[in-house]
């Protein structure tokens, strides 16, 4: 891509963005300050494998990450297909994006910068006590950290999972509709490697994030829960990991359960597969059951995904 074509398509995607800021309902006036106000911007943690850096505001609204060229092609070459779908469906699960940006370093070594703003998903007043980064494999899908280090900004993964989710029957059912539209947006788009970030919090601990604004939170709430994915009243079930299960990501139910509030989105949606997954595919699928690794083809992936999900999220029937 030439670097005058290039300079073309950001004019156009600077559009493309005012656009969803607006379908999002978002001031462009606090956009602005939240992105280029006084506050200085907060680094969440170091590059992990994509090598990207991660920035939240300090309002929490929005989440700002370094990209490689490649993840900006795909996120030019779906934009028309993801902001026509974001359209349609106003409860996506799917990463919402505000902003894609280029800046030029000056100096002795020059180079661009290619960043992205999203919206920060655990944006809220409740505090997140646990996380869970969810794929449907097994290989590698455990933290590395010992039991009395986990705490409530350790990211787990599917192995460690150790709940199931319940969710009240009409939201049960948008949540399977949603799910299965923006998987199918994925699929057709030729992406993979894409996760269902899940934050929970208890209703039991104490919450030491809120700001005790009383009937003012408890009204901001209400609204927040009217969407699927955000601020959700449910309760999760304790479950107990049986090594001869047919399933063993999911645990065997306990019946114990705890009241929780959910937050839970679909992220890293701009990997597609291309030839360094398929060579990763290759080569793992000679080391490990090859239904067991994150580096399968889309339409595989995509069904390995929901099946999952469909495992770890169910109907309460309280």
């Amino acid at each position: 891509m030439t670097s005058n074509l290039y300079d073309v398509i950001l004019v156009l995607v600077r559009f493309r963005s005012r656009t969803l800021r607006k379908l999002f309902d978002v001031d462009p006036a606090d956009y602005m300050i939240s992105i280029c106000g006084d506050d200085a911007l907060r680094e969440l943690s170091s590059p992990g494998k994509s090598g990207s850096f991660f920035y939240l505001t300090n309002d929490d609204k929005y989440m700002i990450k370094t990209m490689k060229k490649s993840e900006v092609k795909v996120l030019l070459r779906m934009l028309p297909a993801y902001y026509k779908h974001v359209r349609n469906f106003e409860h996506t699960l799917v990463t919402k994006f505000f902003g894609l940006h280029c800046v030029k370093i000056t100096g002795a070594i020059q180079k661009k910068v290619r960043f992205v703003i999203m919206g920060n998903l655990f944006c809220s007043h409740y505090g997140i006590h646990r996380r869970f980064d969810l794929k449907g494999s097994s290989q590698g899908r455990m933290t590395d950290k010992p039991l009395d280090q986990i705490d409530e900004h350790t990211t787990l993964k599917d192995l460690d999972l150790n709940f199931i989710f319940r969710l009240g029957g009409s939201w049960f059912q948008e949540f399977c509709r949603q799910v299965d539209k923006d998987c199918e947006l994925l699929e057709q788009e030729r992406i993979m490697d894409y996760s269902l970030l899940v934050g929970i919090h208890f209703n039991d601990r104490f919450n030491g994030n809120a700001d005790n604004g009383g009937a003012e939170d408890s009204e901001q709430n209400k609204k927040l829960s009217a969407k699927l994915g955000i601020a959700m009243q449910s309760r999760v079930e304790n479950v107990v990991r049986n090594p001869e299960s047919e399933s063993p990501l999911i645990g065997d139910p306990t019946g114990e359960f705890r009241e929780v509030v959910l937050f839970f989105g679909i992220i890293d949606i701009l990997q597609d597969y291309d030839i360094s997954k398929k060579l990763e595919h290759a080569y793992k699928s000679q080391l490990y059951d090859p239904n067991s690794i994150s580096a399968v083809d889309p339409k595989q992936y995509c069904k390995r995904f929901r099946d999952f999900i469909y495992r770890a999220f169910t109907e309460d029937v309280q």
